[in-house]
């Protein structure tokens, strides 16, 4: 099995197969006894025995592993995992509510919100008129109004950003 360990930064290829275990393609005498859910592991490493406590993170794969005075972020995963998470993080779409964009050109009669206000899902944003029709344009999340870039009488374009949204208050997004 190949491993990918990234140790407080430092990426490490780790490739055991039966009782052979490789770092970086350098063959190593290396056991561990235990099991890093239990918070506890000895790693005996070319003779030499080290007591380690391991705490899982947040991620699968994520632990701090530790000894006396000491602790480094780990992360253990192995190549299908390592992928996997690659191409999710490549996949992954910002969090947090989308701004608002002018869904034809029109004129923007009426604003209703400021920077600083809490929306949610629903809330009319802007009034906008376009091909002789009041269109009401509304946010489609929750969220906090960062900037509003357009005032009553203003013409815009299909596309502009007419409010900007950010995740709210303690959503961490």
């Amino acid at each position: 099995m190949r491993y990918v360990v990234t140790v407080a930064g430092r990426e490490v290829v780790v490739e055991v197969d039966g009782t052979v275990v490789r770092v970086d393609g350098e063959a190593v005498a290396a056991t561990l006894e235990g099991e890093a859910a239990s918070g506890s592991v000895v790693l005996t490493l070319d003779g030499s025995r080290h007591r380690l406590r391991v705490t899982p993170g947040e991620a699968r794969g994520a632990y701090t592993v530790g000894t006396e005075g000491w602790s480094l972020p780990v992360e253990a995963l192995d190549e299908r995992r390592r992928a996997v998470q690659s191409l999710l993080r490549a996949t992954a779409r910002p969090a947090g509510p989308a701004p608002l964009v002018a869904p034809m050109p029109g004129l923007i009669v009426r604003v209703h919100v400021r920077a600083g206000d809490v929306v949610a899902a629903g809330q009319p944003l802007v009034v906008m008129e376009a091909m002789k029709m009041e269109n009401e344009l509304r946010a489609t999340a929750a969220g906090v109004v960062r900037s509003v870039a357009v005032q009553p009488g203003a013409a815009v374009e299909k596309g502009a950003v007419l409010v900007a949204l950010g995740a709210p208050e303690g959503d961490g997004a």
